[in-house]
């Protein structure tokens, strides 16, 4: 470019100090000098405007072939975009089934240990209270046999000792005392067998509200990851998705 504005000073140059015709404006230039300098000038001049000029020859033909080109790509494109919302939507639809699957087994799972705790419970506290009673009949029969004894010795020594009123009533004292002492410690028994079975039934408590807890979350967090369209959302069955729905 810069060997064109050379040959276009040139060129204007023997223009301005060519001699002029008198009585006019024009002026006689050398023809082979003003030649030379435009054929510097063609020559000087970059390919790429012969190209630029074929392309704007071209123009509409080039013009239609790439409307044609962007309409098969954007065709292409929206079948892509629709074969690969469909693989979407399938596979969304796949892992949707797997983890209501998924939440049916571990529901199954879940109720199944929590009816065989509360049947090893019931059972527990089925054994501990049959013990606890045994034992408390077993103290209430020695009582009752101690008192028993305790009152025919006292009798046998009342006739032995009817003369004696201070020693019959010390004898009754003491056998009434004994008859408390066994009744106190089968209420003792009985209350620690009681306070054993609900400390029992405490855990069992507690370990079931894990299990629910554990439950809960897992619904949450599947509910929480499903998608929220009218599809999915009528999927729900009116089910709050909060795991809740577990228990019942």
């Amino acid at each position: 470019m810069y060997r064109v504005f050379e040959s276009l000073d040139a060129l204007v140059t023997v223009v301005e100090e060519a001699r002029g015709v008198p009585m006019t404006s024009n002026c006689v230039v050398p023809r082979g000098d003003v030649l030379d300098l435009l054929d510097d000038v063609r020559e000087a001049l970059p390919g790429e405007l012969d190209d630029a000029q074929d392309v704007l020859d071209r123009r509409d033909e080039i013009v239609d072939d790439a409307t044609q080109e962007a309409e098969q790509t954007r065709s292409g494109a929206q079948e892509e975009a629709e074969q690969l919302l469909a693989d979407a939507r399938a596979e969304a639809e796949r892992l949707v089934a797997e983890a209501r699957a998924e939440a049916e087994q571990t529901v199954a799972r879940a109720r199944h240990e929590a009816e065989r705790t509360v049947a090893e419970g019931r059972r527990q506290y089925t054994e501990l209270t049959d013990r606890a009673q045994a034992e408390a009949d077993r103290i209430a029969h020695a009582g009752r046999t101690a008192h028993d004894r305790y009152i025919a010795d006292g009798q046998a020594e009342q006739a032995r000792l009817v003369s004696q009123a201070e020693v019959v009533r010390a004898a009754h004292a003491e056998a009434a005392r004994i008859v408390d002492s066994a009744d106190a410690e089968a209420e003792r028994l009985r209350q620690e067998c009681d306070g054993y079975v609900d400390a029992k039934l405490a855990e069992f408590q507690e370990a079931l509200g894990k299990a629910l807890r554990t439950i809960s979350r897992g619904r949450s967090n599947l509910w929480r990851g499903a998608p929220q369209n009218g599809a999915a959302g009528a999927g729900l069955n009116g089910r709050s998705g909060t795991g809740m729905d577990l228990i019942d």
